[in-house]
């Protein structure tokens, strides 16, 4: 196979990756209605760790006492994303929790200008006003205004921007098979714990319910994460960038699919915070090659550019060499 037929194969795979994640919030929307939502959760990452071994087998052997603590930090805020987003989509549509989770992709950048105490760059900046624009003009759709569920899938993608900061900074230290696996297993270990406890749900079953383990076990995680992983040795932080940054678009299809409207004004909305996911995405591909910046592949959304420490210090150093002069 030539490198040009690589590539175009492995963009068609991730589009499929992308439409999967679109297609998680209506399938989760549906089952949550008829199975308890920590039971789900439970049971979607129970699927996952399987498949997730199976795919990665030797990540079970690079394990150790380090990445334990670095993946139970990042799966508790994955554990939070997870829980909020699929909380919310119990009172918001597929349609809205789609674009706003797609959210988090200028909330990391926002997050880590306010923890690193850096200037956020001025294409940050005009891909934050975009979306928080596109989310004003989102909260007044046909689907009833801004509701709790919307709040909590806001929540979601702020946990999610956490979570990448977490793997952007003490997880880069770890292997990312092993420490993906700790983060599946806290949230499967969680998730699971609360709903024997509280929700004591029955044994899954049912068609429809199983189809929905499987499609966000097997291929939204772990055959996502496989895919990723692969495809990030054939094309640019660009490419990559701009394919998964498809994720609402196809969640809205879904949704208007299944019979969601989100109106004139909805429809604008969804189209400036994607404007600004790409404004912010492609601003941070642009800075990767100024500074040692890295897109974090993720378990499940977008990749979304990070600083790190040492292109942070070098920044530092070098403002602080200009002042002294």
């Amino acid at each position: 196979m030539t490198d040009g037929a690589r590539r175009f194969w492995v963009s068609i795979a991730l589009v499929g990756v992308a439409m999967v994640w679109g297609a998680t919030f209506v399938v989760v929307k549906d089952a949550v209605e008829a199975y308890p939502l920590y039971a789900f959760l439970g049971w979607r990452f129970a699927v996952a760790i399987v498949a997730f071994v199976a795919l990665f087998p030797r990540a079970v052997f690079r394990l150790n006492r380090r990445t334990l603590g670095a993946g139970l930090l990042a799966g508790l805020m994955l554990t939070a994303g997870y829980v909020f987003q699929t909380w919310g989509l119990q009172d918001t549509s597929a349609s809205k929790a789609a674009f706003i989770t797609g959210m988090f992709v200028v909330i990391t950048p926002l997050m880590q200008a306010f923890l690193l105490r850096r200037v956020p760059r001025m294409w940050t900046m005009a891909g934050v006003v975009f979306a928080v624009t596109g989310l004003w003009l989102l909260s007044g759709t046909a689907g009833g205004g801004w509701n709790v569920g919307d709040t909590r899938t806001l929540i979601c993608a702020a946990a999610y921007s956490a979570h990448m900061i977490v793997l952007g900074s003490i997880g880069r230290e770890h292997d990312v098979s092993a420490l993906t696996l700790v983060q599946l297993v806290t949230v499967a270990v969680l998730c699971g714990g609360v709903s024997l406890f509280a929700e004591q749900a029955p044994l899954p079953t049912g068609g429809s319910l199983i189809v929905a383990l499987l499609v966000t076990g097997v291929l939204g995680s772990a055959a996502a994460f496989l895919i990723q992983t692969y495809a990030q040795r054939f094309l640019s932080p660009t490419r990559t960038a701009l394919i998964l940054i498809s994720e609402p678009a196809f969640g809205g299809l879904f949704g208007w699919l299944a019979g969601e409207v989100l109106g004139v004004r909805g429809l604008a909305g969804a189209g400036l915070i994607l404007a600004g996911m790409l404004v912010a995405e492609l601003a941070g591909v642009r800075a990767a090659r100024e500074a040692q910046l890295v897109l974090e592949p993720s378990i499940e959304g977008p990749p979304v550019v990070l600083v790190e420490e040492d292109a942070v210090s070098a920044e530092t150093d070098a403002r602080d060499a200009t002042v002294d002069r």
